[in-house]
């Protein structure tokens, strides 16, 4: 009797107290402690997972399970990366126990390998088995190698593409996972099977509510969304009204995949968003369009068939990733989130006129629209909210403008390992008034592969509040340069990726 007592209010205490603190999107500093045997807590948790469909296999009677895996951003065909959770009872005491939820992620592709793994310490490229050194390996003529007995080896490459898209238990690449414990996820397990264990029908049960897209018959569940691992911070910094101007260095992959999983995370935790593009403004009826399309073929031509993803100086902004992040924004939309996106760059203005025009087309999306919360990206000298530049001490960024009408702007500065990125920069052979644009080397400081958000107190020099940190960054080319297809395809393109040089690109 007396330990259910003390389970109900502790229980009220949580719900009551934490959860109103911490909200759906926030990761918890502690784990969660059920006041009861493991014996009493699996069954509920097996229905937890049953009941938001979420689909397991078990390792019966060690109190073990493993979901089956699922696509980032609900089916995208360009994520690329899938998730499923292991879930794991542990006995506290006798009478406590607790779960680690472990998200394992793995992509498409060796994005998430260690380096070093992809070394050939042989003499070829070839793979096989029980082949003594008396069998002679001769060339078969189409890349993979055969013994002289007629038995043929699968080269390196050839075996790799076995496994370019995730299908059944080993349905992802080798080396190509990451592992990853899930404090959320934990939560949620807690806040809906604790209220069971107390058996107390008046217990209030929090309800996770996703931002229901207005075209939509209801909102989503929102454990049918796949927004991958939690953003460290992201959490306090959503809210409605909320401005949030991060500050990038453009042509990654991973700048588009952080904005795809914030506004995904957000959105699925019950407040719209807004994301906010460095593209001109002459593109915002076809990317609210596409928005609200099918993504057909047809969608993706009248997207894609503008000078802005034609020029001749591609920059980063019209990387495959930025137009695959479209496809996902798409993609939650098409799911039910309330999801949306603009564009702000006036391009043919210079200097501070383009700052203030910039600031103004922001500043009108933010003051129609107070309910949602606000995800600007654009390269990293315009979120800045403090006056001057090194060139130009006078200087007003975007940045410091938005701040003076809007309360609590909140401008981050990109942070990232090192790695490449697609940059335009000054011609290498020292042609004036021409850009030369390619993969370049990017050098960063290591600080782990999650995503994470770091505020610092105040502001610093260059006007920033904190950090967003990407991981280890790698290039993106451009989407499409003739504006025809879809990004990655075939278009015979007139910039072919070069490899990176010894040419160094930073943020800093």
């Amino acid at each position: 009797m007396r330990s259910t007592v003390y389970a109900v209010v502790t229980l009220m205490c949580f719900l009551a107290g934490c959860a109103s603190r911490q909200g759906g999107l926030d990761i918890p500093d502690r784990e969660a402690i059920y006041d009861r045997p493991l014996e009493e807590v699996w069954p509920e948790v097996r229905q937890f997972f049953t009941q938001n469909n979420l689909p397991f296999r078990e390792d019966k009677g060690s109190m073990v399970l493993q979901t089956e895996w699922r696509e980032e951003f609900g089916g995208s065909k360009v994520a690329g990366f899938w998730h499923r959770y292991l879930v794991l009872g542990k006995r506290e005491s006798p009478t406590q126990s607790k779960l680690w939820v472990i998200r394992v992620t793995k992509s498409a592709n060796k994005a998430l390998s260690q380096a070093g793994k992809e070394m050939d310490w042989g003499l070829n490229r070839t793979m096989g088995s029980n082949r003594g050194p008396e069998r002679e390996v001769m060339s078969t003529g189409e890349g993979a190698s055969a013994d002289a007995v007629g038995e043929t080896f699968l080269s390196v490459e050839d075996f790799e593409d076995r496994f370019d898209a995730p299908r059944g238990e080993n349905s992802h690449f080798a080396e190509s996972g990451q592992g990853s414990r899930d404090l959320v996820m934990e939560w949620r397990v807690f806040n809906a099977v604790a209220p069971k264990l107390a058996k107390e029908e008046n217990a209030p049960r929090p309800v996770m509510v996703a931002a229901k897209a207005p075209e939509a018959k209801a909102a989503p569940n929102p454990m049918a969304m796949e927004c991958g691992l939690p953003i460290v911070g992201l959490g306090k910094q959503v809210k409605q009204g909320g401005v949030l101007l991060l500050g990038e260095m453009h042509g990654t992959q991973e700048v588009p995949r952080f904005l795809a999983q914030a506004a995904c995370q957000a959105t699925v935790a019950g407040t719209p968003v807004t994301v906010g593009l460095e593209l001109p403004v002459e593109s915002q009826e076809r990317v609210a369009a596409f928005l609200t399309s099918e993504g057909t073929d047809s969608d993706w031509l009248k997207l894609m068939d503008a000078p802005f993803w034609r020029s001749p100086y591609p920059d980063g902004r019209s990387s495959e990733a930025m137009a695959n992040m479209l496809e996902q924004l798409r993609q939650l939309r098409s799911r039910g989130l309330d999801v949306e996106a603009f564009v702000f760059d006036h391009p043919k203005l210079q200097g501070q006129v383009r700052e203030e025009a910039m600031a103004a087309t922001v500043l009108s999306r933010v003051k129609h629209a107070p309910d949602r919360f606000f995800l600007v990206v654009s390269g990293n000298v315009h979120p800045r909210t403090k006056v001057g530049l090194p060139w130009d001490l006078k200087y007003q960024p975007m940045g410091l403008l938005v701040s003076k009408h809007v309360k609590g702007v909140v401008a981050l500065d990109m942070a990232y390992d090192s790695g490449s990125a697609w940059i335009c920069a000054v011609d290498r052979k020292g042609v004036k008034n021409r850009l030369d644009c390619g993969i370049r080397e990017a050098k960063g400081k290591d600080n782990g592969d999650r995503f994470f958000v770091h505020l610092w107190g105040g502001a610093n020099d260059d006007g920033y509040h904190g950090v967003f940190y990407v991981g280890p960054v790698s290039a993106s080319a451009p989407a499409v340069h003739k504006g025809l297809g879809r990004p990655g395809a075939d278009d015979k393109s007139v910039h072919p990726v070069r490899p990176s040089g010894g040419e160094v690109a930073s943020v800093r």
